[in-house]
């Protein structure tokens, strides 16, 4: 029986062959389109079920074509689609700052994807504000692990460019990038090209350029994942400082965080979405409730219960991506 895999060019599968395909969710198609079976994959033969009862399959044909599968085939081969996250609903208050954990490739990012409007749901809807979200929007300022600077501009050059793509007039644009690059502690190198600068201050400049934007929503993707433990310390302190941790709660802004670490979560946050292997499910929201500033609880025997109790909900799953992943 000569099989078509449909959808080769999405990695899953490389060339015609022999494949090893274990743990791959497959069905399967007549010709006319009629559905005959579903099945887990178990090696480079693919068991089918169908009214004739059982058979071994050698894979034929690798495709993206669905003319090239249904002329070739007798019956066309799909991998399953792999949803990142299903029935995930959550809400992010005003002034509220919710991180996001998890196992490795649960969504994580993903889901931060969705609410910069980078990325479509397939179901359902990302709201801000009551509206949806249909695309990117200065209001939802985004900041992302490894820095996303422009090379050839310097960090005055970086951090007014979102005011400047906004259509703000030059003048005030450059006060604008100066005042947060002073607020970031990077006076005195506005002229200094990122590669010219430590990866704390390449963080520090990408913080800037998202603040420069006068967001309503900070997006933040891994932002500090790429720094040492001391240099990530202090930019916690930094961008709590920012946001308004001591100060007024009505003027701080609403932050989505997304990170692998759990103590980092716990430190910044109001509350933590812990989300389940994929596709992502939320297993539980845990409310952080710590005093603000939160600089005096850092180390602290509360913050380590929390510690605890989130990496009990993940610790299995994570383990078992690590399995996967070196596999």
């Amino acid at each position: 029986m000569k099989v078509a895999v449909l959808g080769g060019g999405n990695g899953s599968f490389a060339a015609a062959g022999d494949f090893a395909l274990q743990g791959h969710e497959i069905r399967l198609w007549r010709r006319n389109g009629a559905e005959v079976a579903a099945h887990r994959a178990t090696g480079s033969r693919i068991v089918v079920k169908d009214v004739n009862g059982r058979h071994d399959v050698k894979l034929a044909l690798v495709t993206t074509d669905i003319a090239a599968a249904t002329r070739d085939a007798e019956l066309i081969l799909c991998p399953a689609p792999a949803f990142a996250q299903a029935d995930i609903a959550f809400v992010i208050g005003a002034n509220e700052f919710v991180s996001i954990v998890g196992p490795s490739g649960c969504g994580k990012s993903t889901l931060l994807s969705l609410v910069a409007g980078f990325a479509a749901p397939t179901a359902g809807e990302v709201l801000v504000d009551g509206k949806a979200v249909r695309g990117p929007d200065p209001q939802r300022g985004v900041m992302f692990q490894d820095y996303a600077l422009f090379p050839w501009r310097t960090v005055l050059g970086n951090v007014e460019f979102g005011p400047m793509a906004r259509g703000v007039g030059a003048v005030e644009r450059r006060a604008l990038a100066q005042l947060h690059i002073e607020r970031v502690g990077l006076g005195g190198f506005e002229n200094r090209f990122p590669h010219e600068l430590s990866g704390g201050m390449r963080q520090r400049c990408a913080l800037a350029r998202l603040l420069a934007n006068e967001p309503k929503v900070w997006l933040m993707d891994e932002p500090l994942a790429a720094v040492d433990l001391q240099t990530r310390n202090i930019l916690q302190d930094e961008l709590l400082r920012l946001w308004g941790d001591g100060g007024d709660p009505a003027a701080r802004r609403s932050v989505m965080f997304v990170t692998h670490g759990i103590d980092e979560a716990v430190y910044l946050s109001d509350r933590v979405i812990v989300l389940g292997r994929r596709p992502g499910q939320i297993k539980d929201v845990v409310a952080i409730d710590l005093p603000r500033p939160r600089r005096s609880v850092r180390n602290s025997a509360e913050a380590g219960r929390y510690n605890d109790h989130i990496w009990s909900l993940i610790r299995d799953e994570a383990a078992q991506a690590i399995v996967e992943e070196t596999s």
